[in-house]
């Protein structure tokens, strides 16, 4: 019986890639020379460091456009607010990965509502739908691909 998993998963390798680029950016940059500005990644998070609310902004914007250029959906980013220590603000973007239950249970509703021949099970952090007809299961991603749903979704482990 086809089946497909749909997930939400980043490739590591090219955050570290697009958060390279960033900080070669930033050194290069005339508006931020001499001033404390830097991009950090750890595990699933990048902390930007600047002086001023305006360069957090501009930092953000050019991570943004680097993880657009390595092809990692900018919509993977959840921007916590800036925290200011001393006369440098802090702030953490943290990179989303993996489908939590409240949207594993949207996308297994929304699968439902469609009325499609398929079967949807949610499996830990992504949801298995399975169907007798490829086509039926081929409708669902495309249905998916232009529901609402604020994060990236990708589809692996197809299977006929």
């Amino acid at each position: 019986m086809p089946s497909f998993d749909t997930v939400s998963e980043v490739d590591l390798a090219e955050l570290n890639n697009a958060v390279d680029q960033a900080k070669r950016e930033l050194s290069t940059r005339f508006d931020f020379r001499g001033v404390d500005a830097n991009f950090e990644r750890r595990e699933n998070e990048v902390d930007l460091v600047a002086e001023a609310d305006m360069q957090l902004d501009q930092l953000i914007d050019m991570l943004r456009a680097k993880l657009v250029n390595r092809s990692i959906d900018p919509n993977v980013m959840e921007i916590k607010d800036p925290v200011h220590r001393g006369k440098l603000l802090y702030q953490t973007v943290v990179i989303r990965e993996g489908i939590d239950a409240d949207l594993a249970r949207k996308i297994v509703k929304m699968i439902k509502d469609k009325k499609l021949k398929v079967q949807a099970a949610i499996q830990g952090d992504k949801v298995r739908v399975t169907g007798k007809k490829r086509d039926d299961l081929q409708g669902v991603m495309a249905m998916l691909k232009e529901s609402d749903i604020d994060m990236p979704l990708q589809f692996v482990n197809f299977r006929d």
